[in-house]
């Protein structure tokens, strides 16, 4: 929303809160929404459509407008506009009065694999776009699509995520969930997809980088053996439900690391994908470097970069080390790669102007 408003377009954020049979919390909800989008300058920008109860469907005429009103909203539908669907959470009847349906795909493995099995959307779109960098390589195994799908790069807005000095401690950290319920079969058999899994190859890094400070925010539960074993093995564990409860925190944390490291689900790395998270590119912007799994993506971008891609737990300490030597160069590739490369109004302006 912001680098569309840099742009200099008339846009609203239109979002989807499928009611629940707690009123209260729906309001709460609500509200918190509409607190962020006013600390952000977009009191004014945004149509929450609020369907009580929840329905697959979903009709003008059930559909309450909170923000802007569905006068509006129908008055917008009545000119050109474009729909960019980044949540695949707007059904049919409402999605076919969109003029231009772009469906923006963040997640290549999961969406190229269940496009293939059932309809998630696809016939109800116009364009289709991936941050599957290398979907059109040889060397990309993802399963093969018969839609015409174009690239984009992660966005990121760079005015809202600037750089920083380097902070006082040498963490590394990153954001995410340990456990994952998403599926895809590979060879017959469906691999864990969860960072749990994704991570066991590097657990021992504390041990091997005793100077650094390896830290995770996931969502486990207080109670979880995860957080012990992981504690014994020289993580600390954060709550993301305090270091990322709002868009300031979560900028707030990101910028309290030295860098990220994380590790990725396993079929992005085996079907080369290209994929490079969202995350990863608000670290570049704040100057922070990214050491994460080679996914394909490395030849896409400039060969100064910020990010260290890694395959195995040697090549992952030589990063560390690396950053923790010169992170004053690689602060400033990251910064500059995420200004050349992600910013969100270049990324915008060439899906809006295809």
């Amino acid at each position: 929303m912001l680098g569309l408003r840099r742009l200099k377009l008339d846009a609203i954020w239109l979002e989807l809160l499928p009611g629940t049979n707690d009123l209260l919390a729906d309001q709460s909800k609500i509200r918190n929404f509409q607190r962020q989008l006013r600390a952000h300058g977009l009191a004014g920008r945004y149509c929450l459509l609020y369907q009580n109860p929840a329905a697959d469907t979903h009709d003008l005429d059930s559909l309450q407008c909170i923000g802007i009103s569905k006068r509006e909203l129908l008055d917008r539908l009545g000119g050109p506009n474009v729909v960019l669907n980044l949540a695949y959470s707007i059904h049919p009847p409402l999605l076919l009065k969109f003029e231009r349906r772009v469906f923006c795909d963040l997640d290549p493995s999961e969406i190229f694999y269940w496009m293939t099995k059932m309809e998630v959307g696809q016939s109800y779109h116009h364009e289709f776009w991936t941050i599957g960098l290398n979907v059109h390589s040889d060397d990309c195994q993802l399963p093969k699509s018969a839609l015409a799908w174009k690239t984009f790069y992660p966005l990121v807005d760079t005015k809202l995520f600037r750089s920083g000095p380097r902070p006082r401690s040498a963490k590394f950290t990153t954001v995410g969930q340990w456990y994952w319920s998403g599926a895809v079969e590979v060879a017959g058999e469906f691999p864990d997809l969860s960072k749990r899994f994704a991570f066991g190859p590097y657990l021992n890094l504390p041990a091997r980088v005793p100077e650094a400070r390896f830290e995770l925010a996931m969502n486990m539960a207080a109670d979880d053996p995860e957080r012990e074993r992981l504690r014994r093995l020289g993580w600390q564990i954060a709550d993301p439900h305090r270091v990322a409860h709002t868009p300031r925190a979560y900028r707030r944390y990101l910028a309290s690391a030295l860098a990220e490291f994380t590790a990725i689900k396993g079929v992005d790395v085996a079907w080369r994908t290209g994929w490079v998270s969202d995350r990863a590119v608000a670290f570049l912007a704040l100057g922070r470097p990214v050491i994460t799994e080679d996914t394909g993506a490395q030849r896409y971008l400039p060969a100064e970069n910020g990010f260290r891609f890694i395959r195995s737990a040697a090549e992952a300490e030589a990063a560390v080390r690396d950053v923790l030597r010169d992170w004053s160069r690689l602060s400033k590739q990251a910064r500059q790669c995420a200004i050349e490369v992600f910013d969100s109004v270049q990324n915008l302006r060439r899906i809006l102007d295809a």
